[in-house]
């Protein structure tokens, strides 16, 4: 039998394995399936180096939101290691003056232990407004963000603040890449996703219809089957 490739999968901002359900259950016979903990490094270069520690010599990387920032990072790092590229629903940019500041108010408020709070005021950045009244789609949520913990999101928050622009690197990517992006996505949407895609040779824009920018839990049918197809192209 021939032993399947590797895959890191890279959760999001308060997110852990469990963004990944669908796929770890569904592509185990193309992919021997990761996910690592990106809860306690505070900065994209302490993730990274984390990442590539426990990889493979030679992997495919599929990131999500904050998970998108760390795959640039990682290829700024270790560019000869990462055979294909996925980004879900992230962006090539830096922080905004609007986002930095929201950051830094919810950073606050973490800091007090207001976590509840802070994942309430994401939730309609974070889904489809029809399923804001989704109880397990918003519970799961929730119940991941209580897994990632107070010190988790502190960490990241720093880490994703402190990113760099990394559209001056679209250009030297060159592993098959899946551009990926819920239509209506309002933390990073469809513009953004069309920039990386047009700024990476090769790249391919898949865009998830009736999706917020949580793609994989809320059309996670549809996320897999994209997935499917990125891994066999």
């Amino acid at each position: 039998m021939t032993a399947v490739p590797p895959l890191v999968l890279l959760p999001g901002h308060m997110a852990d394995g469990g963004l990944w359900d669908h796929p770890l259950r569904h592509l185990g016979d193309l992919a021997r399936m990761t996910v690592p903990d990106l809860s306690r490094p505070d900065s994209l270069a302490g993730m990274a180096e984390a990442v590539l520690a426990a990889a493979p010599p030679r992997f495919a990387l599929a990131g999500f939101s904050m998970g998108g920032y760390l795959a640039f990072e990682i290829l700024r790092q270790a560019p000869g290691r990462v055979t294909r590229l996925a980004l879900l629903d992230t962006s090539a940019r830096a922080d905004t003056p609007e986002q930095a500041e929201r950051r830094q108010r919810f950073i606050a408020m973490g800091e007090r232990g207001e976590l509840d709070q802070v994942m309430q005021a994401y939730m309609p950045i974070f889904v489809h407004p029809d399923r804001l009244a989704d109880e397990a789609l918003v519970g799961g949520l929730m119940a991941m963000a209580r897994r990632v913990g107070r010190d988790g999101f502190l960490n990241q928050q720093k880490a994703m603040g402190g990113r760099p622009d990394s559209r001056g690197g679209l250009a030297a990517v060159a592993v098959p890449t899946l551009v990926l992006c819920g239509r209506q996505d309002a933390l990073t949407p469809l513009a953004v996703h069309e920039e990386m895609a047009a700024g990476i040779p090769g790249a391919r824009l898949v865009v998830i219809e009736d999706s917020g920018h949580m793609t994989p839990l809320e059309r996670p049918q549809a996320v897999t089957a994209v997935l499917r197809y990125w891994l066999q192209a």
